[in-house]
């Protein structure tokens, strides 16, 4: 089964959705999503679609590179004990790191998307997801 036709749905949700700068590409036995959600609510639920295909994404045969077109969010600061906060492409310690934010670091909240995971951007302008528990969200 060809990658595109397994993921369809996945797809077409982004397409109706209204991602913009779609971009859907199948090389080397990976799928690769790009482009731009006009809301993180979209963007979680892109996540949640590739979870119900690909439950805890164990295959890993997609990267969703899809960024959210918000420019603010509140803003929170980094609890960590020592080490550096892991921004990561998806919801779970599975997913890739695609940047960190050290500890007292301010971020951009972009979604509370759910009481484990929130959508954040670093100073860098890096984009992910990162576990609420170091996340203390500023008054």
């Amino acid at each position: 089964m060809a990658l595109q036709d397994k993921y369809r749905q996945l797809i077409t949700t982004a397409q109706q959705a209204g991602v913009t700068n779609l971009q859907v590409r199948e090389q080397g036995g990976v799928l690769y999503i790009d482009g731009h959600a006009p809301t993180a609510t979209i963007k979680d639920q892109l996540w949640n679609v590739y979870g119900q295909i690909d439950p805890n994404f164990k295959s890993g045969d997609v990267i969703m590179n899809v960024n959210t077109t918000v420019t603010s969010g509140s803003q929170a600061t980094v609890n960590t004990k020592e080490s550096n906060l892991n921004i990561r492409r998806g919801p779970g310690t599975d997913q890739p790191i695609v940047g960190k934010a050290a500890k007292g670091e301010k971020v951009t909240v972009v979604n509370q998307t759910n009481d484990q995971w929130w959508l954040v951007r670093s100073k860098d302008g890096e984009e992910g997801y990162a576990h609420a528990q170091y996340l203390s969200p500023l008054a």
